[in-house]
């Protein structure tokens, strides 16, 4: 990664804000807890009367919805209650996690890193990916007709700092132009705006355009934005993580065997996602209804759910390069992330499940 100069105040920011919230995921500290119920009869796994999993009412925690909506959680559980919270924000969901109110949770990268670096890699695992792209940068176009139009509009991200606000901000320098990171004010305005009002600003036209996850980016659409780029295109292999699975350190070393149940159930729930599009896309909206009161209509889901792809592979490569822009932009000093992955649980099951391991780009526990 490159070479930092000062801090830049980011001791104070990383003490007053999650830096790196991951906003596709949505906001605020309202956590939703449910249980299922404990197959009869079923052994417990490692003696533990439940395992506590958290998660988004978000399309790009389709792992999660599919699972808990078919039951494969619970299932790989058995006479283990698979118990679940669904929460609203990152910071949220790494307290939730720190305090030992889940086990296991799917999140976003940032958050991830965020929680690793405040607790100086004491908190958390990541144990397995998840999903990849599903971001995208929609504008009005009647104001915005190309890329290079972007210069001078103001373009929504969900919040200061975010995964989508760093690459933003990357994409920016990578064209030239200059923003100051904090303000957002430069040759593009920056205008960080919570991914449930987006809809709203853009229709009122206080925002050009937005560089957004999905389903944000498909409700712009929907309200008559396009699409000038999906962030996809520019990654090797058009592959970058957006969802990873993290666990309590404590828990992991405590409980394996029930970590790798629940990465079992993450495995299977990949293929079975992957196998079966259109069933699984009707069964994360059907969970998304039950958590969130409220399905997506097609015009959304159909092209949200098309721009994710689900994946077992952390793509532990792309964490680090999202890692280095959050430190060019200058939010984040140069950190030390060895230690954030360990993938071991993960290739024992995909070796039984006859899937090839996965690479953790030398950020795993060193041995």
């Amino acid at each position: 990664m490159p070479a930092t100069t000062a801090p830049r105040r980011l001791l104070a920011v990383l003490a007053a804000l999650p830096l790196l919230a991951l906003a596709a995921c949505g906001y605020g500290s309202q956590a939703k807890e449910n249980t299922e119920q404990a197959i009869a009869g079923a052994a417990k796994v490692d003696g533990l009367d439940s395992v506590r999993i958290g998660y988004f009412g978000n399309l790009t925690h389709a792992t999660a919805l599919v699972g808990r909506h078919e039951g494969l959680f619970q299932k790989e559980l058995g006479g283990t209650t698979a118990e679940y919270a669904t929460f609203n924000a990152g910071p949220s969901e790494i307290e939730a996690l720190n305090s030992g109110s889940i086990d296991i949770g799917w999140i976003g990268p940032s958050p991830a890193v965020n929680g690793y670096i405040k607790s100086d890699g004491k908190n958390l695992r990541i144990i397995s990916g998840s999903a990849s792209g599903g971001v995208k940068l929609v504008a009005d176009p009647e104001k915005i007709e190309s890329l290079k139009d972007v210069k001078g509009k103001k373009i929504a991200t969900p919040q200061l700092g975010n995964t989508q606000d760093v690459a933003f901000l990357n994409w920016i320098s990578e064209q030239g132009w200059t923003v100051d990171a904090e303000s957002g004010k430069g040759d593009v305005s920056v205008v960080r705006t919570e991914n449930k009002i987006m809809p709203d600003a853009y229709k009122s036209g206080s925002i050009d355009g937005a560089w957004v996850p999905e389903p944000t980016a498909s409700k712009l659409v929907a309200e008559g934005a396009k699409v000038l780029l999906d962030e996809a295109d520019l990654w090797p292999d058009k592959k970058f993580v957006i969802t990873n699975v993290i666990v309590s350190q404590s828990f992991l070393q405590k409980h394996p065997r029930a970590v790798e149940a629940v990465l079992r159930a993450s495995v299977k729930t990949n293929k079975w996602i992957n196998d079966n599009p259109e069933r699984a896309k009707a069964a994360a909206n059907a969970q998304l209804a039950a958590d969130t009161g409220k399905a997506l209509p097609a015009e959304v889901l159909d092209p949200a759910w098309q721009s994710i792809r689900i994946t077992d592979d952390p793509l532990a490569a792309t964490l680090g390069t999202e890692a280095e822009h959050a430190v060019k932009a200058g939010l984040l000093e140069k950190p030390d992330l060895t230690g954030i992955y360990d993938l071991a649980p993960l290739n024992r099951v995909l070796e039984a499940e006859g899937e090839p391991e996965v690479d953790d780009a030398g950020l795993g526990v060193k041995s």
